[in-house]
């Protein structure tokens, strides 16, 4: 790519003599500079009014070493003559051709002299306020005019477009949309180019840029309750000028208070007693003659958005097998702030869904800060998650809302607050969350009369569900070939978690545990049931077991639990010598309080049924633990 580019020039006076002016009978030197590329092919003519100029003795010719000054080429004037004045041309070109020459013409005469520079009266200092438009201006005489060099004088700074220096061929610096930090010194001077290599002439001018006052909070919220005072505080931060400033204080269009600043710079307003007519939006101007500061108060009695707690111990259960309950918790983030809370509004919508379902939660008395409020969600579709929306309403009206989502968690079942018991007859698919033991030799089945198999085993097994229903279903052990005398099939419960009782109670919250077996069969083998404690995985304790023909009909067992902790219960079929050795189970129920006494009826007891009562009592562990609930 070749290329060439900035032509200039300047003029050198005798440099034997301490003078800025041509005189004849003195050396004069004149300077012709270009950038070009590539440098090496770049040549030179001098031309006088419009004739070649060869280098004699009078006329001298150079090129400056490129290492020194590139791109640079001299004529020497030697003892000046009148005759000598006149115009020189300096031609610069490159060998290859195709670019267009630089021709710099230079005027040697009586009338050629140094540069002077001025700054009109009127011109410094300037005034003008911020986001305007200004031209700094300083006047240059002499011949030729030399360019002049803009940059800051009072600090190191960059000029408005970047640079540290700035060229001006007219004298006029313009700036663009001023700001507050171009406050300042402007320093103008000469050039060396397009006029005399001399002592560069300079001149200040000095900037001051006006703009409103900076102030302090530019917004700032303020919740407080009704019948309380509130005071609010606009500060000065900078101006210019400073004086004088004056201010006003508005409640929307209404003026409330003028004044001036005398030495303070902030200024107050109180309002000593909140109603629904002072609540608003405060402004408070501070004025000066290149406009206003605004700060902005936004005086409100709404409460606090609720924080949900998130570390609710077991928070998930359900009593049905089709649904659940969630016990949801929060505290009211400074409760205190506002006037009292009288109720929430809560509202659940099913995840996905557009419809919002909505209830009040009345609140009784003062919420305290950090106070742990409860309130269970019932009949919740499993495995839907849900969006949860809680309000707070203070007689202001409604605060600011909080939203979360509560999931299903196929994990555990949890017992305790107000479920009071679960029940499980096998009939939804995830068979109430119960799996399958992955040490044993085969799995439990789901079965219904109606769809079992047409070559089943006669002789054993169950001909209806619990309830008598050949639509229900229960869980079974197939005994058929290829099983064998001794294996097991051991199907594993949730974990139930119970909430943590005080400490220093005497006993564990009582729960009677009841299922339904049927054991129909001459090769009946048994049946074991054992109750894990959490911690406990590689103990299972022993709860209940029954071996043999019990005859063709459902029989119930009853076992109290007292579980200090999380617990599962593990049903353990055990495959008896023959094929007809079924063992079903069905309807299991875990119910708060111990089990009914034997010579009591048994409303969940089928006519004809056998039921066995058992009584096992954990050894309690004690776990110190502390819940902080608050009902409401």
């Amino acid at each position: 790519i070749s290329a060439l580019k900035k032509g200039r020039f300047w003029i050198t006076p005798d440099p034997y003599h301490k003078d800025d002016n041509i005189q004849i009978g003195r050396e004069v030197k004149i300077s012709c500079q270009v950038e070009a590329i590539p440098s090496e092919e770049l040549t030179f003519s001098w031309f006088k009014n419009g004739r070649p100029l060869r280098s004699s003795e009078r006329m001298v010719i150079t090129q400056t070493d490129p290492d020194v000054s590139p791109g640079t080429t001299n004529l020497d004037i030697i003892d000046l003559k009148f005759t000598d004045f006149g115009t020189y041309t300096c031609v610069a070109s490159l060998k290859g051709g195709g670019i267009s020459d630089i021709s710099i013409d230079v005027n040697i005469s009586s009338s050629t002299v140094p540069p002077n520079l001025t700054v009109p009266q009127e011109k410094s200092p300037l005034v003008t306020r911020e986001g305007d438009t200004i031209e700094l201006q300083c006047q240059v005489t002499g011949k030729p005019k030399p360019i002049i060099l803009w940059s800051r004088a009072d600090k190191e700074v960059t000029m408005p477009d970047g640079a540290m220096q700035t060229e001006s061929y007219d004298g006029i610096l313009r700036i663009v949309n001023v700001s507050r930090e171009m406050t300042g010194t402007y320093r103008c001077q000469t050039s060396q180019y397009n006029g005399f290599n001399v002592k560069p002439r300079e001149a200040l001018v000095q900037l001051i840029v006006q703009y409103p006052p900076a102030v302090e909070p530019t917004f700032l919220e303020i919740r407080q309750g009704q019948g309380r005072s509130i005071t609010m505080s606009c500060r000065v931060l900078r101006a210019y000028p400073t004086r004088v400033l004056t201010y006003e204080w508005r409640l929307g269009s209404k003026l409330l208070r003028t004044g001036q600043f005398d030495v303070q710079d902030s200024t107050e307003y109180t309002v000593s007693s909140l109603s629904r007519d002072t609540y608003g939006i405060y402004n408070c101007n501070i004025i000066n003659e290149a406009g206003a500061g605004r700060c902005s108060f936004l005086v409100t009695g709404k409460a606090y958005a609720p924080e949900f707690y998130y570390d609710t111990y077991n928070p998930l259960w359900q009593n049905r097998p089709r649904v659940y309950s969630y016990s949801l918790q929060w505290t009211q983030m400074n409760p205190d702030a506002v006037d009292r809370i009288l109720a929430y509004r809560l509202g659940i919508r099913q995840a996905g869904q557009q419809r919002w379902w909505e209830q009040e939660i009345t609140v009784n008395g003062n919420i305290q800060k950090g106070e742990l409020i409860t309130y269970n969600l019932t009949e919740l579709i499993k495995p839907e998650a849900y969006e949860v929306r809680l309000t707070p309403i203070t007689r202001f009206g409604e605060g600011d809302s909080t939203i979360r989502v509560i999931k299903y968690s196929g994990k555990k079942i949890f017992l305790y607050k107000e479920m009071r018991e679960f029940h499980c007859g096998f009939e939804d698919g995830n068979i109430c969350l119960f799996t399958q033991d992955d040490t044993d030799n085969f799995d439990w089945t789901k079965q219904s009369t109606a769809t079992r198999d047409t070559k089943y085993t006669p002789n054993t097994g169950p001909n209806a569900d619990r309830t008598g229903s050949k639509e229900g279903f229960y869980m079974y052990i197939e005994t058929s070939r290829p099983r064998l005398e001794g294996e097991k099939a051991r199907l594993v419960s949730p974990v139930f978690s119970v909430a943590p009782k005080n400490p220093y109670g005497a006993t564990n919250t009582a729960y009677c545990f009841s299922f339904y077996y049927h054991m129909y069969g001459q090769h009946i083998g048994s049946l074991n049931v054992y109750l894990r404690l959490k911690g406990q995985t590689a103990i299972e304790n022993p709860l209940w077991s029954s071996s043999g023909n019990k005859g063709q009909h459902w029989n119930q067992a009853r076992v109290n639990i007292n579980p200090p902790t999380s617990f599962q219960l593990i049903f353990e079929g055990i495959r008896g010598p023959g094929i007809e050795g079924d063992i079903a189970i069905d309807d299991v129920s875990i119910v708060e309080g111990e089990c009914m006494k034997s010579d009591q009826p048994a409303n969940n007891l089928r006519s004809g049924a056998v039921g066995t009562l058992a009584h096992i009592r954990l050894i309690p562990v004690v776990i110190l633990m502390s819940v902080l609930s608050h009902q409401r």
